[in-house]
């Protein structure tokens, strides 16, 4: 199972950055989320590919003619929060807050119930797993946000599952699709997305996609834009994992949804056997 997802937000929505901290910020940079979001719609049209876009709800309110668009192509629009900030620097009160606003941006533009969310940057730890009966309660039945692995910005390496599963939560259970990991040298690695495929060779995702019998893919549109402005006071670390591999990103995408079978998560919802499925649980609180 391949499952293909997008998030949309603007090149400058760089996480823990000074720079690129508050929507005061972004107004400094030059919009770019059209053009990016226009070639990922050719390309679905030309390769006949289903995907789920999980869209920030600032997106919905500066670009809602993005969010139409999606909405009316019949894909799945998920919320990404509404200002792209990491969860484990908010207080349960403002991720709550973001999220209500988040939801109720995208729900405004579609009028449909927003149901699937992704963390930005995957930045559900251990710690602050309190946003799981968050999720619950503002009505989410699918989260995206694990990500099972050592990361920068997130990642839980003791959450132990890499394919989907249930969350208990207080008693009701949550779906989670997971980011999911292949070894290599008895580490437990990412490919399927962001900087992650931006800098795998195109034969070693291959490799990889052969080993792999359920992958969660996440792009932005950023990944395919070589031509955007380096975003300033990154570290050249941060400009190596933000800018590498912008120039061939676009060419292994078309060769991924060439080569491989990819369906939305609504379509992967369906699919799967829920009942088989394992059930994670940990002692929350919200």
């Amino acid at each position: 199972m391949n499952i293909l997802t997008f998030d949309i937000e603007e090149w400058f929505h760089l996480l823990d950055n000074p720079s690129t901290k508050t929507e005061q910020d972004w107004n400094r940079y030059e919009c770019r989320i059209h053009h990016n979001v226009d070639r990922i719609f050719r390309l679905l049209d030309d390769t006949h590919c289903r995907a789920t876009f999980f869209c920030l709800g600032w997106v919905a309110r500066k670009y809602p003619d993005v969010i139409r668009r999606i909405d009316a192509a019949g894909y799945d629009v998920a919320t990404h929060s509404d200002l792209h900030q990491l969860v484990f620097e908010q207080s349960p009160m403002e991720c709550r807050a973001d999220l209500e606003r988040s939801i109720k941006s995208l729900q405004d533009v579609t009028g449909k119930k927003i149901r699937y969310y992704r963390a930005p940057g995957f930045s559900v730890k251990e710690q602050n797993r309190w946003i799981f009966p968050l999720l619950v309660e503002l009505g989410i039945e699918i989260d995206c946000s694990m990500f099972p692995a050592q990361r920068a910005h997130g990642g839980d390496t003791t959450f132990g599952i890499a394919e989907p599963c249930y969350i208990d939560v207080n008693g009701s259970l949550l779906k989670e699709f997971p980011i999911n990991t292949v070894k290599l040298l008895g580490k437990d690695l990412i490919f399927s997305g962001g900087g992650y495929f931006r800098l795998f060779p195109y034969p070693m995702i291959q490799n990889f996609m052969r080993h792999s019998s359920y992958v969660m893919t996440y792009f932005h549109p950023r990944d395919f834009d070589p031509a955007q402005p380096m975003v300033p006071g990154l570290s050249r670390l941060r400009q190596f994992k933000s800018y590498y591999g912008l120039n061939g990103c676009w060419e292994k995408l078309k060769h991924l949804l060439l080569d491989y079978d990819f369906i939305d998560l609504t379509e992967a919802n369906k699919q799967i056997n829920w009942s088989d499925c394992r059930i994670q649980r940990f002692q929350l609180t919200s």
